[in-house]
């Protein structure tokens, strides 16, 4: 099941069904977005199977060039989803959909950073089982100490992220 309202932090336990949800989604955007997109990769932990996650669903969507890709909101608009600009990550669209929350959509440029690091957690998460554990042990404990917080409860992940990013960055060299 999807769907968490605006503003509230709840985390539910991984539903197989999240990857089947994913896939419907992402042959809605191919089919809307045509030519504009290089990739669309679920992403987020609802794309780890057995993480403890929002219901909803992380969609990463890569693009050539930020600027060109502005064409590409009027299209996601006609999609369902609303545009939020780049909502605090540089050279990011990010779109929202669903009242309650359903969707959040990352589009960002195949060469970013950003884009990396989405898929290279993921992965590694999905091939450390161990990582994975501990990642949702910080999120339960994040979650019932900023159950009114949700800006505190992000923020309260940023270090293990980026130590896990380094770590993979390195077993990957």
């Amino acid at each position: 099941m999807l769907g968490l309202a605006s503003g509230q932090l709840h985390l539910s336990s991984y539903e197989p069904d999240w990857p089947l949800l994913f896939l419907e989604e992402r042959e809605r955007l191919c089919a809307g977005l045509g030519t504009h997109v290089l990739d669309v990769q679920h992403i987020g932990s609802t794309s780890i199977p057995g993480m403890l996650a929002k219901p909803i669903l992380d969609i990463g969507v890569a693009v050539a060039n930020f600027d060109e890709a502005a064409c590409c909101i009027p299209l996601m608009e006609r999609l369902g989803y609303s545009y939020k600009g780049e909502n605090g990550i540089p050279r990011r669209h990010y779109f929202v959909k669903g009242e309650p929350r359903t969707h959040h959509l990352h589009m960002l440029e195949v060469a970013s950073e950003e884009w990396k690091h989405h898929l290279l957690f993921r992965d590694y998460l999905r091939e450390n089982p161990e990582v994975m554990r501990a990642y949702v042990e910080l999120k339960q404990r994040l979650a019932a100490q900023f159950a009114a917080d949700r800006q505190a409860y992000q923020s309260g992940k940023d270090s293990f992220i980026q130590a896990v990013l380094l770590t993979a960055k390195t077993e990957g060299d």
